[in-house]
């Protein structure tokens, strides 16, 4: 006897043995034996039902003896001396196989030998070797046609051409439902015998079907079949009535021209129809070797089409179908399992299910182990305010660098704010003793001094809620007499919520808001504050915002004024102007424009993040800008000594501000003080001075005058979410590793380069970006972390692997 045995690798290996005709004796007397149990089966289970008495004989007690009989005969032959050299180099091959399995093609001379079950063949067992890495597949001895192609790479819905033949005797539903479970994977159409159908009709539609312009995936066919010597085989299709493969030869090799890789035949005796299947070209083909019982169709079927939903391949399916009627049906169906084979195209691709192509990247792209963790940790990390504010910060700093390098910043000859700082200098020069609260005699003589340059809008920052009856009426006096001017000077006086939700605000005897304004001071440290909605009228506007619009409305001849006569709220007045302007289409500046659009308001999504302890998409203080660019400092010293006289003061707003010294706050000394180095693109800009900077904070004065800048130029800078550029990075880094860097030819110093670019021009476009009228803060660090994380991931393993 001649078997031809090839690995998966192509080696070919062939002998010639001596065949012990016990062995075909064993397999008669079992096969006879098989053949009689599921008749009587059939014929038992009436009898049950009352038809038909009892068998005499326990045919499956006799079933079970044959197996075992032959199954030990046939294996004690294959661990004959003659098959030593082939089971060696196969269990060699498998040591050296970097795949999951290695598949072990059989060709068998006659067909006494083809009829035995060769996938029974425990050769790993010999040499200490686990057996599941190796399989047994059957191929043709003759292989003329060229084997299907696989499907592409981007996957199509599966097709499934499903024949039911002849049914007498037999019952298709379990096929029918099981077929019918892959509707979400697979496109199926039923075509087969009706009582009502005509025979020569019901073959031209099995032949145009089968060779149907759209293809097919895979042909399944449910019914009688039988093996014949010189036609292929034959189907039978109808009762009495037979398709042989010879005639459906021409439709089959359509078929396989337009895509089938795949058959199966639920039916019986079909070792001739593989073998002439195969020699047309169809890549894969899966029988039953004998006679099968349809209760046994019945089980063997829904595991099988199970396996394939699960996306395992043919063979991994036929072997989980037959080892489940082995393991869970064989004392109800003994020697059920050794009956289903698998016949293939050595070299052609198992078939298998896949997924739309849409599901499948889906799919792949859910993180493994490794990836949990690591993305956890960044996007934890991302999701920490101060760990936010340390990145802005030196962002921002970034920024600082670049607008130099690249000289993307204007140089103004004045600023639009002159900041008048009370400093330590000042109240030492003034004489106060105890600068908290500030002497309300010293402001009004800044008052004084600055509405005489005619400043015409200045905005204090500082808390005017407590009583100083000694000089309260002389502020109360300089404020009067600006007001009531020819032309008035707007005033802005600082409010705030203490600790018990009480507004503190300026004092009636000082100031009446009918005629001055009142802003919140309250910062949160690197961000913009916000206006709020328009649906909340009662609600106070910022520091910053009420100078910008009180500069602004001075612009416009009938906006309101303030008059000391006024019995209604100033600052509704101007709010009620303003959107008054605005739904009528009457022309206003851009930047009334910019203060009522809706970057400068508290936006829906932010407003959420506040109760996850985010400040998602809040605009940002621009400290990339330099000082000088938006602001003017003066010591309140020396504008009272005349030492610097003030230009262009009418068209400047004016903040008179704590200067740093230790007492400035409200709660606590030092509150309005903040550390220069949590700011360092302050630092950089102060370190650029000539002499240097050397101040260590930044004061409150100064954020508001930032504040009134971007406000007045139109710059609020929006910074994207780190958690969401993190997750825009997750499938960018999965996407590449992927789809660009998983071949073992691929060049890993390419790779590295094709990611550093990325990475830089990515960073190159967020610094522009940042810089340009758009004014997105693109996250770069941890996304950039993100996607080299998946790249360095994907080259360690793929090196692993190598």
């Amino acid at each position: 006897m001649f078997i031809s045995i090839i690995l998966g690798q192509g080696q070919n290996l062939s002998v010639n043995v001596a065949y012990p005709e016990k062995l075909t004796t064993l397999y008669q007397e079992w096969q006879n034996i098989y053949l009689s149990f599921y008749k009587k089966a059939l014929r038992g289970k009436v009898a049950n039902m009352g038809s038909l008495a009892a068998p005499p004989i326990d045919w499956h007690a006799r079933l079970v003896q044959a197996e075992a009989q032959f199954l030990s005969a046939f294996h004690y032959w294959l661990r004959s001396a003659e098959l030593f050299e082939i089971r060696k180099q196969i269990a060699q091959a498998s040591q050296k196989n970097q795949t999951p399995y290695l598949d072990v093609f059989i060709t068998c001379s006659t067909l006494t030998l083809a009829k035995l079950p060769w996938e029974v063949w425990e050769i790993g067992t010999e040499f200490a070797l686990e057996s599941s890495q190796i399989r047994i597949v059957r191929t043709a001895k003759n292989r003329q046609g060229t084997a299907t192609a696989t499907q592409g790479k981007y996957p199509h819905k599966a097709r499934i051409l499903v024949i039911l033949g002849d049914d007498t005797g037999l019952n298709f539903e379990s096929e029918k439902q099981a077929i019918a479970s892959l509707k979400d994977y697979a496109d199926v159409k039923f075509i087969g015998w009706q009582s009502n159908k005509n025979i020569d009709d019901l073959k031209t539609e099995i032949v145009q079907t089968i060779s149907s312009q759209n293809g097919w995936d895979i042909l399944f066919f449910a019914g009688h079949s039988n093996q014949t010597n010189l036609t292929g085989g034959e189907l039978g299709i109808a009762p009495g009535v037979a398709l042989s493969i010879s005639e459906l030869e021409p439709a089959l090799i359509t078929a396989k021209d337009r895509g089938l890789q795949c058959a199966i035949f639920n039916s019986c005796n079909g070792l001739s129809i593989a073998d002439k299947l195969i020699d047309l070209g169809i890549s894969q083909v899966a029988v039953m070797r004998e006679p099968i019982h349809n209760k046994v169709s019945a089980e063997f079927l829904p595991r099988f089409l199970q396996a394939l939903s699960e996306y395992k391949d043919v063979h991994e399916s036929l072997i989980f179908a037959a080892h489940y009627l082995k393991v869970e049906k064989n004392f109800t169906y003994p020697s059920a399992y050794l009956i289903p084979s698998l016949f293939r195209h050595p070299g052609s691709e198992l078939f298998r299910l896949k997924p739309a192509f849409m599901d499948e990247g889906i799919k792949k792209l859910i993180p493994n182990r490794r990836e949990i963790i690591v993305l956890s940790v960044l996007l934890i990390i991302s999701l920490l305010l101060p760990v936010q504010q340390f990145l802005l910060q030196r962002r921002v700093l970034l920024q600082a660098i670049y607008r130099q390098l690249t000289g993307q910043f204007a140089t103004v000859a004045t600023p639009p704010v002159l900041l008048v700082e009370i400093d330590e200098d000042s109240i030492r020069k003034a004489k106060i003793s105890n600068p908290k609260p500030i002497e309300r005699k010293y402001l009004a003589s800044l008052i004084d001094r600055l509405t005489a340059n005619q400043a015409k809008i200045i905005g204090i920052d500082y808390l005017l809620d407590r009583h100083q009856e000694a000089s309260d009426s002389i502020l109360a006096k300089s404020i009067k007499t600006a007001v009531e001017s020819e032309k008035p000077t707007w005033f802005v006086f600082a409010g705030t919520l203490n600790k018990k939700s009480q507004w503190l605000r300026v004092l009636p005897n000082i100031a009446n808001l009918n005629w001055s304004l009142e802003g919140e001071i309250e910062l949160f440290p690197g961000y913009m504050q916000l206006l709020p909605d328009h649906n909340s009228p009662s609600s106070p506007w910022s520091f910053s915002s009420l100078l910008t619009l009180g500069h602004e409305l001075q612009q416009i001849p009938n906006a309101p004024q303030p008059k000391l006569d006024s019995q209604s709220d100033f600052s509704l007045q101007m709010r009620n102007f303003l959107y008054r302007q605005e739904e009528d289409k009457k022309d206003i500046s851009p930047i009334l424009t910019s203060l009522i659009s809706k970057r400068s308001h508290s936006q829906l999504i932010t407003v959420l993040s506040y109760q996850l302890n985010q400040v998602w998409m809040h605009p940002i203080i621009d400290f990339s800008i330099p000082p000088k660019q938006a602001y003017k400092t003066i010591p309140a010293w020396q504008l009272l000594e005349n030492k610097v006289i003030p230009k262009n003061l009418p068209e400047q707003i004016v903040i008179i501000a704590p200067g740093g010294y230790e007492e400035a706050g409200i709660s606590q000394d030092g509150e309005d003080n903040f550390s220069v180095s949590d700011f360092p693109a302050i630092k950089y800009w102060r370190d650029q001075e000539n002499p240097i900077n050397q101040s260590q904070v930044l004061t409150g004065g100064e954020y508001h005058a930032y504040m009134v800048h971007h406000l007045l130029t139109e710059r609020l800078v929006i910074p994207i979410p780190d958690f969401w550029m993190i997750g825009v990075a997750i499938l960018i880094g999965k996407s590449l590793s992927l789809y660009l860097l998983p071949s073992k030819k691929s060049n890993q110093l390419q790779s590295l380069i094709i990611v550093t670019i990325i990475t830089g021009v990515y960073g190159l476009i967020s610094l522009q970006l940042y810089i340009s009228a758009t004014a997105i803060l693109l996250p770069w660090l941890l996304p950039s972390v993100t996607l080299w994380f998946y790249i360095l991931s994907a080259i360690l393993d793929k090196k692993s692997d190598e």
